[in-house]
């Protein structure tokens, strides 16, 4: 079953937020003056539940969904979460789970998630220097930490990609370190642009460092070529060092957007459907599961709803004026994930 929105976009993707908790603060995500201490984040009830998620991925792997992505939040933060990768590897049809975390985790749940069948992880680090990734995660966590659960995931074998946001004033000095650290791993490292998603991290366009301008410092050092999409919608521009068995991808929705051919829905941790990481409104899932609908009414509504889908922001974002774009309450990455 083929499956396309307004566009002609096929659904191919699902990434489920299976938390809105997360043990960093980071300011593009969950910056501590909104999500202090007395934060008050979703109940156990109000969660998606492991038979829940299964159900949902079923119905939509029938609709053409081959990749799943665990996010959050912190997604190692949701207990028992190998359990749920279990429920998901039975699927047919998926042929793809994937997983982004913080990676600090990873040396406790690591294992049994491997075991269970998950083989991809996604680790956002954003800095080498120990002090600037502390205040970078507002939680005092040096870079070392992290280091050391991405070796002991690449011990237990996990494919490893690493995800680095670059602002521009913030640690953009440190686009070099982490390139030439990873270069000797086998790794993809990818240097995300940063985006404008929810209200709360501060975003405006003198924040970002393109894709032109750090390819540009990169090639100073690094001898870089061009890798062909690995898939349609592909969401990295991938290069590989002519000298060494790794990667380099950018990830580029603000200077170069990939709207045109974006395969993604997304499931926020309050169990919504999003059509897009910067959508305004969602549709009540979660609702519909806890209804007594049928998975063909179920599946019914899914695919009515991915073919109204109509978003395109990273398109327009230019088009929008300052004010327009404050205006937008979109929604946060905590609950929407990457």
């Amino acid at each position: 079953m083929i499956v396309e929105d307004k566009f002609g976009r096929p659904i191919r993707d699902l990434r489920i937020s299976v938390t809105d908790r997360c043990n960093f603060r980071c300011s593009y995500c969950m910056p501590k003056e909104i999500f202090g201490d007395d934060y008050e984040f979703l109940p156990k009830r109000e969660l998606l539940s492991f038979d829940e998620i299964e159900r949902v991925s079923r119905i939509y792997s029938e609709m053409g969904v081959k990749k799943l992505r665990l996010t959050g939040g912190e997604p190692l933060l949701r207990r028992d979460l190998h359990v749920l990768i279990e429920k998901l590897n039975k699927i047919e049809g998926i042929e793809d789970i994937g997983l982004t975390t913080n990676g600090i985790l990873l040396k406790k749940h690591g294992q049994k998630l491997f075991d269970a069948g998950l083989k991809r992880i996604n680790v956002s680090l954003d800095a080498l220097d120990d002090e600037l990734f502390g205040n970078i995660n507002d939680r005092g966590i040096g870079a070392r930490q992290v280091l050391e659960n991405i070796h002991h995931a690449l011990d237990i074998g996990f494919q490893v990609k690493i995800n680095m946001v670059v602002q521009k004033g913030l640690n953009e000095q440190e686009i070099l370190p982490m390139a030439r650290y990873f270069k000797q791993l086998p790794v993809t490292l990818r240097f995300i642009e940063f985006m404008d998603v929810g209200n709360d991290n501060g975003w405006n366009f003198d924040k970002v460092l393109t894709k032109k301008e750090m390819f540009s410092v990169l090639s100073e050092e690094f001898d870089l070529e061009p890798v062909d999409p690995a898939y349609y919608g592909e969401v990295a521009k991938v290069y590989k060092h002519k000298d060494a068995n790794s990667h380099l991808g950018f990830i580029t929705s603000v200077s170069e957007s990939f709207c045109s051919t974006c395969t993604r829905a997304r499931l926020s941790s309050d169990g919504r459907f999003y059509g897009c990481l910067f959508a305004t409104k969602g549709v009540n899932v979660k609702e519909m599961l806890r209804s007594d609908m049928s998975d063909d009414d179920l599946k019914a509504e899914l695919v009515d709803v991915w073919s109204r889908r109509n978003d395109r922001y990273s398109d327009i974002r230019t088009e929008i004026t300052e004010e327009k774009r404050r205006e937008r309450n979109k929604i946060n990455m905590s609950y929407i994930g990457g």
